[in-house]
């Protein structure tokens, strides 16, 4: 039977060793980290990641590159089943440096469940290594998506970033928000922008989505979410959440 536990994978002398796993909704990791590039591809259910750099919400047909040492911790929104594949670091040569959440197409899908069906030692030669070959390419020209939130490093700034996601019906304004956290108007939105590439606007309309897309899996009704997340009316909510993800929430 194949294991469950992430660190049985991280020795396999092989260039790609993928791991299925099960999650009650609910469930959450403790902050871990591996030696291998992991590859967290959601089948079902809504995972949110985060790590010192930023926050990364994983629906269903879409996946987290976690580059190797990074520490992170994960929650589970809805029963959720998940592949991870454990790359090796010599295998990833140009792969991106920083973690993302990228869409995942069929071709990999199917690789990566066909590979689950192999031995853990499966034939480098034979249609094991030819299916780790298909995972690598597809991979590394997977495009990334817009479900990220970048948690930028100023104390400050961060702690209005953390309030936001807290609370992301709030009703404070960015004036209010840098008269709580200390700062001038003007040093809230450049700081923004320097540190997280997003005006302050934007990062509160991602978090909301974020936050949205969570509440949908768990399972509250859509009128409900929007409200939840600061939108009065579930068209706003739903134009936003198609802008930035497509048809990753259909409410």
């Amino acid at each position: 039977m194949r294991s469950i536990r992430a660190e049985d994978y991280q020795v396999v002398p092989r260039a790609v060793a993928v791991m299925p796993k099960t999650f009650a909704a609910g469930s959450s990791t403790d902050w871990h980290h591996h030696p291998r590039a992991q590859f967290l591809y959601a089948t079902a259910g809504l995972m949110m990641a985060t790590a010192e750099a930023g926050t990364w919400v994983v629906p269903e047909g879409h996946a987290l590159w976690i580059p190797p040492g990074l520490p992170h911790a994960v929650v589970m929104h809805g029963d959720v089943a998940m592949c991870s594949a454990y790359l090796a670091r010599e295998a990833i040569a140009g792969f991106p440096a920083r973690a993302r959440v990228i869409e995942v197409s069929a071709l990999l899908a199917a690789a990566l469940v066909a590979l689950t069906n192999e031995p853990v030692l499966y034939d480098e030669t034979g249609r094991g290594g030819h299916l780790e070959a298909i995972i690598l390419d597809e991979i590394g020209r997977a495009p990334e998506t817009r479900l990220t939130l970048p948690l930028p490093r100023d104390a400050r700034l961060r702690r209005v970033c953390l309030g936001l996601i807290d609370d992301p019906a709030g009703a404070r304004d960015l004036d209010a928000w840098a008269e709580w956290a200390g700062l001038s108007r003007r040093t809230l939105t450049r700081g923004f922008r320097r540190e997280t590439g997003l005006t302050f606007g934007q990062w509160r309309a991602r978090a909301r989505v974020v936050r949205a897309l969570a509440l949908a899996v768990d399972g509250q009704a859509p009128r409900q979410v929007a409200a939840s997340v600061g939108y009065r009316s579930l068209q706003a909510l739903r134009s936003r959440t198609q802008a930035l993800v497509g048809g990753a929430w259909d409410a």
